[in-house]
């Protein structure tokens, strides 16, 4: 029986409240033994530090930290306020600090000035006094080794994590399920990012339904987090397992052989990962079974659930977004490997539901017929903060989501994810999904990976092809052209096939994501003149 089977927080202050009284070790960060009593006892004292420095409800709190425990003491400690964590990317320069801390007018601004080298103060300088003037204070954690801390920046007096961890715990709790507790930046290549804004009862609520829909909860779970919690995915996974009453293994960035480590030593059940990650465990192991204590891997690359499997890990196709949460379904376990690590699947929580519209005509399709994803449920975003006409635009008139991403139903809880909308390739008149046509070129022996995309040609849209090369092969275009032609209808068929070295992408906390709109725009540069 799952610990977390009759667990129904409605605000984080009750989640942790509830791991508490699980008892016992609730984190492990590099081999260092964090019990749910003592991350509880952090998180209060931090939050009576962030009161000392003018933290109240609804202030923003910028936390800018790698994966480990001060992370989440920050976030509890927050909404013990009713404060509202800024999740920020380790990887945000300048730019993105300027933008996401300065828009978001976060009141303190948390970070790691050691941390592995990188020269946080000076991209804080970088950023500029004008564009954090809301800023009041700053926040420098730190670990033994680390360089000595400066006392200032940006003008401002830097007080040292340590010491808001000294202060007596903070006696009152201002958490409300009703009061927003995170803001998650979407990624974007052009425009700014939006902040995605979620309150406490959607937060708690998800991470109590994920841990009973994917065995978090179950005796003996261990969850290895490998992705950062400034990410939906990263966060799920960080709150699932203190939900579940089990334990939570940490590191501050993903390293594929402390990785590897930590799942042999911990004997970890559960692991969240990308496909890349997938692919560099199973690569830094000649053992035919390397991690025989997997019990399930959330997170899948098209084609990878067989080798994976004959291997010993069991992928699974998941869904999510930063607006509906992360593991928001789950494709069955009994299906084919093939078929598991499709996206989408049947929704967690028994009160969330999701249809299909057509791109056409608007209406809500029968089951089985493509359109876009809409989704109604507990674990919704608030809105978008600070900008009510991107909150109004992505909500219907009868209050579902829209997802933007193409797929189509099964049933009122059940669901097939294919692409996103903006990926969708309109040719002769028929919607094309480019993975089908990248499957197909993935299958050829000198292709590594490919992106389909689509261009304006003289007689409409057309698509074209980059394929990144295996093992250094030479890519033929015409006889990669004529290996589609065979497969696929000629509608299908990519009218170039270009070679790249290197795909143009975002970094996310939730993975890397390809720049499509990159792509369309080198295809056209590279056939000028063809």
């Amino acid at each position: 029986m799952s610990s977390a089977s009759n667990i129904n927080p409605q605000t984080l202050t009750e989640l942790l409240a509830s791991r508490v009284a699980v008892g016992g070790v609730a984190l492990i960060d590099r081999d260092r033994l964090v019990t749910a009593a003592a991350l509880d006892e952090e998180s209060r004292r931090v939050a009576q530090g962030l009161h000392d420095l003018g933290v109240r409800e609804g202030d923003r709190v910028a936390v800018w930290l790698p994966n480990v425990p001060a992370w989440p003491a920050c976030f509890f400690a927050a909404a013990r306020l009713g404060a509202i964590v800024v999740a920020v990317n380790t990887r945000f320069r300048s730019n993105e600090i300027a933008d996401i801390v300065g828009r978001s007018g976060a009141k303190v601004l948390i970070y790691w000035p050691g941390y592995r080298g990188i020269d946080f103060d000076g991209i804080l300088r970088d950023a500029g006094v004008p564009a954090l003037k809301e800023l009041q204070a700053i926040v420098a954690y730190g670990e033994p080794g680390d360089p000595p801390m400066d006392h200032s920046a940006l003008g401002k007096p830097i007080t040292a994590y340590a010491d808001l961890a000294a202060c007596a715990p903070f006696p009152h709790d201002h958490a409300r399920p009703d009061l927003g507790c995170l803001i998650f930046t979407t990624s974007g290549t052009t425009k700014l990012p939006k902040f995605v804004l979620h309150h406490q009862a959607s937060m708690a609520g998800h991470a109590a339904e994920a841990a009973r829909g994917f065995g978090y909860g179950d005796a003996g779970a261990v969850t290895l987090l490998t992705v950062p919690m400034c990410g939906t995915f990263g966060m799920s996974h960080a709150l699932s397992p203190l939900a579940g009453g089990q334990l939570l293994v940490m590191l501050p960035t993903f390293e594929v052989h402390a990785a590897a480590r930590a799942i042999k030593q911990y004997a970890v059940t559960h692991l969240p990962a990308t496909g890349d990650i997938v692919a560099q465990l199973l690569a830094a192991s000649s053992e035919p079974v390397p991690y025989p204590t997997v019990r399930a891997v959330m997170g899948v690359r098209a084609g990878q659930a067989r080798p994976a499997e004959a291997r010993g890990l069991k992928l699974l196709g998941i869904y999510g977004s930063s607006e509906m949460q992360a593991v928001l379904s789950l494709r069955p376990v009994d299906l084919p490997p093939e078929q598991r690590e499709i996206g989408g699947g049947r929704l967690i929580n028994a009160a969330t539901r999701v249809r299909a519209r057509s791109n056409d005509t608007g209406k809500i399709l029968p089951h089985g017929e493509h359109g876009e994803l809409e989704f109604k449920g507990p674990s919704m975003l608030m809105g978008y903060f600070g900008n009510a006409e991107a909150t109004a635009a992505a909500f219907t008139e009868d209050g579902w989501f829209k997802s933007g991403d193409l797929g189509y139903t099964l049933a009122d809880n059940e669901f097939i994810f294919l692409t996103r909308m903006g990926d969708v390739l309109r040719l002769s008149g028929f919607l094309v999904n480019p993975l089908e046509i990248e499957a197909v070129l993935d299958a050829h022996p000198s292709v590594a990976v490919s992106q389909v995309v689509g261009i304006d040609g003289p007689r409409g849209p057309m698509p074209l092809a980059f394929v990144l090369p295996k093992n250094g092969a030479a890519v033929d275009e015409t006889a990669l052209i004529e290996h589609c032609r065979q497969r696929v209808a000629n509608y299908k068929v990519p009218r170039h096939v270009l070679s790249i070295a290197e795909f143009p992408f975002t970094p996310s906390a939730n993975g890397n994501k390809i720049q499509k709109a990159k792509l369309r725009e080198m295809a056209v540069t590279a056939l000028k003149g063809v």
